[in-house]
């Protein structure tokens, strides 16, 4: 799928997914990333849900967003409950969606300019 460009935004945006990979502004991602308004990070160990540990929810919980969403490939597929979990208890709004459905709800919450973090599984 491919979407409209914001020639006026200085924040990542998501130009398009697929199965040739994220397109973050102008520069397409193989595998999976976090992604936040204002940074990128590859994550080429995450290749499915059950990889999601402590290790990422301190990393995710360090970018100080208010919602994590976690786009888990073609299908919505729940991570264990006990990293759901970690985020709840500080705070922090956490969803689950297929990654296309994460995709476009991050770049209407970046274009209303809410601190959200998305682990973006391919």
């Amino acid at each position: 799928m491919r979407f409209i460009q914001d020639p006026g935004s200085n924040v990542n945006i998501i130009r398009g997914y697929g199965p040739a990979g994220l397109k973050i502004n102008e520069a397409t991602h193989q595998g999976s990333v976090i992604l936040t308004a204002s940074a990128i990070r590859l994550e080429p160990m995450l290749h499915s849900v059950a990889d999601l540990d402590a290790n990422h929810v301190t990393h995710l919980l360090a970018l100080e967003p208010e919602l994590v969403l976690v786009g888990t490939g073609a299908r919505q597929i729940f991570p264990d409950p006990a990293f759901g979990a970690a985020f709840l208890r500080a705070g922090v709004g956490f969803e689950v969606m297929d990654t296309g459905a994460a995709c476009r709800t991050f770049n209407v919450l970046v274009n209303e300019h809410r601190r959200v973090a998305a682990v973006l599984l391919a």
